[in-house]
Parts: structure tokens; C-alpha cells; sequence
């Protein structure tokens, strides 16, 4: 086989592949011997009927049609493996010359990732969470222990929000109570939304003794038509506190005192801050970066990064035994408005990813033999396969260009941080220890910790 590449506009290239005729024959006996197990002949059974007898019966063309339809996408893709094209959609093949006989001649035109230049990313400025904890947050978190040892108290006042109101309940319509809509005695924490919203609004103010009359929404949301609620305000509660002791603090935690578990809970705070803040800041910078790529993005390119972050994310929950309809139901998600989220993500991993690369072209960054072994040594880990023998594998696959370009977006993301400013929401430089990833970290651009919904992987796909 041989192959050429020829760029083209609109970010593609044409790749132009020949084969001697002798290279088709081993495809063209394999399609015989698929025809031969549909063809029924008088003496043979199924498959045993020899070639001779087949093309004296059957037009010899059809074979060679099938070996080309079979043998042409196998040659096209030694060709990108050889040529290292980083292909991003599927190929327009035809057959220039050998479509009846003789030697073979076919053109693939395909679009690749198109290579960009960013300027300003030489002083970008990102801003994350601080990672300073405030007495005030200590305090929060020692008082939602405390809450759990506070003991309700009946108060002679107007209910606020926090407070506990007992009371008696029923839900009709049209004059009838509604089922499930009837109770007695039941605690209402003023401020929850734990019935309908309005329950808060209705209830806020109320003191024992006080009746309350309104409409408002049914608690299911599928049942769209209004309730008319009628409440009698039994009780009005509020939750007292332990008194924070040393004593208290002795029977309630492991700790013997006040200072101890304050300072212990300082400790944790401080750890998931930084935490937090070690894996926000790439996916900070990385949104900052995006912002450099003007670029209209091709479908292809963005549809491919799409399903990638798809088929990936479809993995994680099936092993964890979750069907996707699923984990959208209990996430309370529409599946076009998960779709919707998941082609932002994917648009703007694919402008981070073209980014990187241009910063890396720019900067001369590049992954070294070095960075490849250590980056296969990782995947190998105690296996018995080498990391020579992984890296031919990769290379076999066509996978090689993409390991090395993920290990090269890592390196210019460093190189970045390196001179990014990194600030809180005040304005202040966040020390530079908390710039590197967090042990176990992907340095995985999108995963910013403190958005629950962030989806994704680095934005380099495998071709």
C-alpha cells in the first residue's frame, strides 16, 4: 500500500491510497468464501464449494465489489495511523481507479481538527474560591452538631424561620379532603419548603391558637390543580442548644474540649477548602482559555467530543449498577436539557483542548520519550505487558498521537499556572502550593469540584 496526504480548505485533507491487485486478492478470497456459505450448489454443502465453480456461476465482480467494500476502510485506516492524521469525523471514500480490475486507487476526504493561534494567555487572570475559613463557618458547623442534641421548647411569640410549628392540617377540594393531605400534630420546620413553598409565607408570623386558610399547589407536582389548605397552629417551637462546653463537647465528640473540637473542625474545613480549590483551578483557567479560541466549531468536532464524554459517563454509571434514564430522573433532569448541558461542556472542552495545543505549539512544549513511558507505566501499572509493548500497541492502534497530545496539554496547562494569575473572590493570590492538583487528581480541565454537574474529561479525544 502506498498513501499520500494533501490538505485541503474547511479543515480537511485527502488522502490518496493505492493498492498492487495482489493486495486485494487475499479480500477477495475471503468474500468467495462468504458468498460460498449463502450459495446452496447441487453436491456441496454450505461453504464447500470451490472458488472455480462459484465465479463460473456468479458474476466474478460481485467479489471483487464486497473486497472492496470489506478491504477499503481497513486501508484507509493504516493510512491515517501512518500519516497520523487527527481525523474528527468519518471519510468520504471513493474509488478512482481498480474498481473492476487491475490495481487499486481510492480518495478519503476527511476533516481533521483544525490548528489554531491564541494570544493573551501569556498573563490570564482566574478567580476561584477562597480557600480561608472563617470563624463564622466554624461556628455553623459546631451548631449543626449542637442541633442535633437541641431539645424543642414551646415559646409564647409569632413563629420565625427556624422555628418548629405544631400543627393540625387538611388538604381539600371542592369540600372533600384530599388523600394523603390530612394530619394531626405534625411538626412544620418554618423555613424547610418540606410540603408546598407557600406553607412558609402562610406560616411565618402565626402564634398557638391562630388558623390559617389559603390555596396553593399540590405537593405532587404532576397533580396541577390548586389545594385549599386549612391550618390550625397548635404550638409554636423553637430548638434551644446545648450550652458549648467542655463537658458537652466530652459526651457529644471524641474530643475533651471546646478549643479542641473547634480546632479540629477548623482542620477539616481547611482541607476540603484547599481541596476545592486545587480542583477548580484548572477548570478555571481552562474556561478562561476557552474564551481565546475564536472559532466557529465544526459539528463533527463537537459531536465527537459529545459522545465521547457520553460513552464514558453511560460507563461510570453502569458500574455502578445505574441505568441513565435513571440517574436523570433522580438528578430531577429532562433528557434535552441534560443533552443541551452536555453539548456546552463538550463545546468548550473542545476550545480548551485547540488552546492547549496552540499554547504548546507556540511555547515549543512537547511530550518527551521520558513523559511517555511514565504516562504508559501508569496505565500498565503491575501488569505483566511492558511499557514497550504497550507503547507499539498504542502505536499499532493509532492511538500513540493522542496519548502524547494529552500528556502535552497537561504540561502547557502547568506551564500556564505557572504564569496565570490566580486570585479569590477578594483579590488576593492564592498561595502557590495550592496551584498544584490534589493527590489522585486527572489535572482534568472541566472537574471543578464545587459545581456539582460538571461532566467530562480533558477534551482530548482518542481517535
Amino acid at each position: 500500500m502506498n498513501s499520500t496526504v494533501e490538505p485541503l480548505e474547511g479543515n480537511k485533507v485527502k488522502l490518496v491510497v493505492s493498492l498492487e491487485e495482489s493486495e486485494l486478492e487475499p479480500a477477495i478470497a475471503t468474500a468467495w468464501k462468504e458468498i460460498a456459505k449463502e450459495v446452496r450448489l447441487p453436491g456441496f454443502r454450505p461453504g464447500k464449494a470451490p472458488r472455480k465453480l462459484l465465479e463460473s456461476r456468479i458474476e466474478p465482480g460481485y467479489a471483487r465489489s464486497e473486497a472492496l467494500r470489506n478491504e477499503l476502510p481497513e486501508q484507509y485506516s493504516r493510512a491515517v495511523i501512518e500519516h497520523e492524521v487527527d481525523v474528527v469525523a468519518p471519510p468520504e471514500l471513493d474509488i478512482t481507479e481498480g474498481e473492476e480490475s487491475g490495481d487499486v486507487t481510492f480518495e478519503a476526504v476527511v476533516e481533521v481538527r483544525p490548528v489554531v493561534t491564541v494570544s493573551g494567555y501569556e498573563q490570564l487572570r482566574v478567580e476561584v474560591p477562597s480557600p480561608e475559613v472563617g470563624d463564622d463557618e466554624i461556628d455553623e458547623q459546631v451548631d449543626r452538631l449542637r442541633a442535633q442534641y437541641g431539645e424543642l421548647t414551646d415559646v409564647d411569640r409569632e413563629a420565625t424561620e427556624g422555628d418548629y410549628v405544631t400543627i393540625d392540617l387538611t388538604g381539600s377540594r371542592d369540600g372533600e379532603v384530599l388523600e394523603g393531605l390530612e394530619a394531626t400534630d405534625y411538626s412544620y420546620l418554618l423555613g424547610s419548603g418540606a410540603v408546598v413553598a407557600a406553607f412558609d409565607e402562610q406560616l411565618l408570623g402565626v402564634s398557638a391558637g391562630d388558623e390559617v386558610e389559603f390555596a396553593a399547589a399540590h405537593p405532587d407536582p404532576d397533580d396541577e390543580e390548586p389545594v385549599d389548605y386549612s391550618i390550625q397552629v397548635k404550638a409554636v417551637q423553637e430548638r434551644v442548644l446545648p450550652e458549648l462546653t467542655d463537658e458537652w463537647v466530652a459526651d457529644a465528640t471524641e474530643f475533651d474540649t471546646v478549643a479542641e473540637f473547634r480546632s479540629d473542625t477548623r482542620s477539616r474545613l481547611e482541607s476540603g477548602r484547599e481541596d476545592m480549590v486545587r480542583n477548580s483551578v484548572r477548570a478555571r483557567l481552562g474556561a478562561e482559555l476557552a474564551k481565546l479560541v475564536d472559532l466557529e466549531l465544526s459539528d463533527a468536532l463537537v459531536s465527537q467530543e459529545f459522545q465521547g464524554r457520553l460513552q464514558s459517563m453511560s460507563g461510570q454509571l453502569a458500574q455502578s449498577g445505574i441505568a441513565m434514564e435513571d440517574y436523570l430522573r433522580i438528578m430531577g433532569k429532562e433528557p434535552d436539557a441534560f443533552a443541551a448541558e452536555l453539548r456546552e461542556a463538550s463545546e468548550e472542552a473542545v476550545r480548551v483542548d485547540l488552546a492547549l495545543r496552540a499554547v504548546a505549539a507556540a511555547e515549543g512544549i512537547e511530550a518527551t520519550d521520558e513523559d511517555l513511558e511514565a504516562e504508559v507505566l501508569e496505565y500498565v501499572g503491575d501488569s505483566e505487558v511492558s511499557v514497550e509493548e504497550s507503547i507499539s500497541r498504542l502505536r499499532d492502534a493509532g492511538s500513540l498521537p493522542a496519548v502524547r497530545s494529552e500528556i502535552t496539554n497537561r504540561k502547557a496547562m502547568e506551564w500556564l499556572l505557572e504564569r496565570a494569575e490566580v486570585v479569590d473572590p477578594e483579590g488576593l493570590a492564592i498561595p502557590s502550593h495550592l496551584l498544584a492538583p490534589a493527590e489522585g487528581d486527572t489535572d482534568d480541565p472541566d472537574a471543578d469540584t464545587d459545581d456539582p454537574d460538571a461532566t467530562g474529561d480533558t477534551g482530548e479525544t482518542e481517535q
